[in-house]
């Protein structure tokens, strides 16, 4: 059975699954060449890099919820 205090008290990290979509729902934030990482532009690597960010994110909130 599921305590429901600390489940209550953990509500607040399912919010940060709201990152992701801030973070790219944004376009005009990210829409420049530049800084380049390797030689790749700043568009296309700020958008994978938000794809592992939210995988981690995703598998930390998994955990905490066991």
């Amino acid at each position: 059975m599921v305590n429901r205090s600390n489940q209550n008290s953990r509500i607040w990290l399912r919010w940060l699954l709201i990152l992701p979509g801030i973070g790219l729902l944004w376009p005009p934030f990210y829409n420049t060449d530049q800084p380049e990482l390797i030689g790749i532009p700043f568009f296309y690597w700020y958008q994978l890099l938000w794809v592992f960010l939210t995988s981690i994110l995703t598998a930390v909130l998994y955990k905490l919820k066991a």
